[in-house]
């Protein structure tokens, strides 16, 4: 049968019929890679396993794209036989692209018209625009549920991840090796995710176009010599025929004629329907939220940078909390900004790049990124105006416009992309209601709570009659990535603390003096001077005050931080200040109902007291 009756118990949502998928597109083969077009190049050589090492370099552009220089074109009619694609049946494509060079996947994206060349302030980049879906499609996200399995037992099935069965991934799988079975090339890209060799895994990528073996060169490890992809043997696979569709989709019981299906036990994923690059990174990164508890290890969505001495920080934060410009520090260096994991060594990337968002980006607001934006980088659903340059100003695509691009465009990145123990954990907030201190200190308890809630919130200003900001709780800041339990990361959270003695603080970058439309936006300065103080450890020298609703401790002045660091007395009504702490207090006791009981210990009591 299709579905089985315990899957079908756990299918929460409701099923409706989406308009037919993007229609199939066809990728001109390319009768040779001696194709060279022109094109600006800026680019920093890194050596990606070497340990503890917490240098920060300077950018050398030339030396990170020439030292990835692995490719091979594969060619005749055993090509798959030789590339160890016959395994997954695919014996079709004559011509295999292997772990192409920047250039000749630049080459090739032009010559396959894949998209444009951005004139980008820094260099050319290739721009691609992928159709009615530019961002993930979680409702058309299944894990397969094999009865018996390691997943039936260990995956958290709910709404974020949904069980299909074993029959309708089999079928899946056929038609996507079928399909390749009619293409004469494919790109096949080779590489890791996990910087520390022992705790990595090696997954293979089987694409269309040019551009998605682009997207993943980009966001995954790169091997650095030809002896790695020799005989490379994947621990997990993605098979992406992203211009077929599910036509069979309501026989399946799915959500629509796109499917982006991961088989754990088969080691295997197939993608439908769907153009955009970041199905393609967070599904593997979702597994390796799977995969990673299971030996004890702590993966988590986060930034993370590094000292000249070594010493670690964590900042975890949903969008608009200030992750990815807080971890960018002059002073430090820069380990990732978005995947990570904890292992017995110590902190390690996930990626070998970076994936940002574009939305109102500028030079003054985020230099990093839009210095990125070069030669090499990969930008999606980005508005080109008619002389070639970007206008990321323009979202009548999308508010959710990205560039990925290789980490070694980020000046000042630790090139080992691993370092020791963090010292320092912060959780970042946007706390629109003006109640939540610039920066408070948790107890490893209080930690856990605010890491489960994972709270920020969001400001609907813009909206015809809404006044009041919205509470978001994204559990474990990711929960449209967490596959097991939320509690069982934040037990290996508090594993971790305790072992390394690690501190944990809260970071508020929203408003003071009152609610969104009434406060002010903590300035970034005052927001930079609290994380100082954390990282030099001068807040340790610090009087701290107990908060009498939420229980953690407020230092009562900091270096460079004014009397905003008391929440209460910045508001002109204190009565309207308690009653708003009191609501926000109300709201995440609500939040937590979710999480009592749950785990080997119930940090409901951490929380607030009212």
């Amino acid at each position: 049968m299709i579905l089985n009756t315990a899957a079908r118990l756990i299918l929460l949502q409701s099923r409706q019929t989406l308009t037919k998928a993007v229609a199939a597109r066809s990728v001109a083969s390319l009768a040779g890679s001696s194709l060279r077009s022109t094109v600006r190049t800026t680019s920093p050589c890194r050596q990606q396993f070497a340990f503890k090492s917490t240098a920060m370099h300077p950018a050398d552009d030339t030396a990170g794209r020439d030292a990835y220089d692995i490719a091979r074109t594969v060619e005749g009619t055993d090509a798959c036989l030789k590339m160890g694609l016959n395994r997954l049946g695919i014996t079709g494509p004559t011509k295999l692209f292997s772990n192409l060079t920047y250039q000749e996947l630049f080459d090739h994206e032009v010559a396959n018209k894949e998209g444009v060349v951005a004139k980008a302030e820094y260099g050319d980049t290739f721009t691609v625009d992928t159709g009615k879906f530019t961002g993930r499609s979680p409702l058309d996200r299944w894990i397969v549920l094999n009865p018996g399995s390691e997943t039936a037992e260990h995956m958290d099935w709910n709404k974020i991840n949904q069980p299909t069965t074993p029959e309708v991934f089999d079928e899946l799988l056929e038609k996507a090796v079928a399909y390749f079975n009619t293409r004469e090339t494919a790109y096949v890209f080779d590489g890791y995710c996990g910087a520390n060799p022992e705790t990595r895994k090696k997954i293979r990528f089987v694409h269309e176009m040019a551009w998605q073996q682009h997207f993943v060169t980009n966001m995954f490890i790169r091997p650095e010599t030809r002896e790695e992809i020799e005989n490379f043997e994947p621990d997990f696979t993605v098979i992406n025929c992203c211009s077929q569709v599910d036509e069979d989709w309501k026989r399946h019981n799915l959500h629509s004629d796109t499917a982006v299906v991961f088989n754990p036990e088969k080691k295997t994923a197939v993608i439908f329907g769907t153009w955009y690059g970041g199905e393609n990174k967070k599904g593997i990164f979702s597994l390796m939220n799977f995969w990673l508890p299971l030996k004890g290890h702590f993966p988590m969505h986060c930034s993370a940078n590094v000292g000249k001495d070594g010493d670690v920080c964590l900042f975890f934060g949903l969008s608009g909390t200030g992750k990815t410009t807080l971890s960018a520090d002059p002073h430090r260096a820069l380990i990732g900004d978005d995947e990570h994991g904890w292992d017995d060594h110590g902190v390690f990337n996930f990626e070998g790049g970076c994936y940002a968002k574009t939305i109102n980006l500028s030079e003054k607001t985020e230099p990093d990124i839009y210095r990125a934006i070069k030669t090499d980088a990969l930008l999606e659903n980005v508005k080109i105006l008619e002389d070639g340059t970007p206008d990321y100003f323009d979202t009548s695509k999308t508010e959710n416009g990205r560039v990925s691009y290789p980490i070694f465009h980020i000046p000042g990145y630790h090139k080992p992309q691993m370092a020791g123990h963090p010292n320092n954990i912060i959780f970042l907030t946007c706390d629109a209601y003006g109640v939540m201190p610039p920066v408070a200190r948790l107890t490893p308890e209080q930690a856990m709570y605010h890491f489960l809630s994972g709270y920020t919130a969001k400001v609907a200003g813009t909206e015809r009659g809404v006044k009041e900001p919205t509470a978001t709780f994204s559990t474990c800041f990711g929960a449209a990535f967490m596959t097991h339990h939320p509690t069982r990361y934040a037990d290996l959270l508090r594993e971790k603390l305790e072992k390394h003695g690690s501190h944990a603080y809260l970071v508020n970058s929203g408003w003071s003096g009152g609610p969104y439309g009434e406060g002010k936006r903590m300035s970034i300065d005052t927001t930079r001077a609290c994380i100082d103080a954390i990282l030099d450890g001068s807040i340790h020298d610090a009087e701290f005050v107990k908060d009498p609703i939420f229980g953690f401790e407020v230092p009562k002045a900091l270096h460079d931080v004014g009397s905003v660091l008391d929440p209460k007395s910045t508001w002109k009504d204190p009565a309207a200040y308690d009653k708003m702490a009191l609501h926000l207090a109300k709201l995440f006791k609500e939040n937590f109902k979710n999480y009592e009981g749950r785990g080997t210990v119930d940090y409901t009591k951490f929380g607030p007291q009212i």
